[in-house]
């Protein structure tokens, strides 16, 4: 598996409906990028200016809520995962 450094998250991207309330189906490029995953791993955390560790917002398993356009896209083992940094995550939806 991925294993983030520093103050990096990697987040499994939920999947976002194909059907409106209405009964539409949209097309791929109409669809709206979800913005909602769950958080696969977590990296160490940052390091503080007096080198001490900072501690991560947020834990494995915890599903998340993060910017729009945050963070890059990659695929592993046929499977896209987000990498971004700490500070992009908005919310922890419980």
């Amino acid at each position: 598996m991925l294993k983030p450094l520093g103050d990096r998250v990697i987040v499994e991207v939920a999947e976002e409906e194909e059907q409106t309330v209405g009964g539409i189906v949209l097309a791929s490029n109409a669809k709206e990028k979800p913005q909602t995953g769950k958080v696969i791993a977590v990296g160490a955390g940052a390091l503080s200016p007096d080198g001490k560790r900072l501690p991560m917002s947020v834990a494995e398993g915890d599903v998340v809520m993060y910017d729009k356009y945050a963070g890059s896209e990659v695929k592993y083992e046929g499977q896209k995962y987000l990498v971004m940094h700490d500070k992009d995550i908005m919310a922890i939806v419980k």
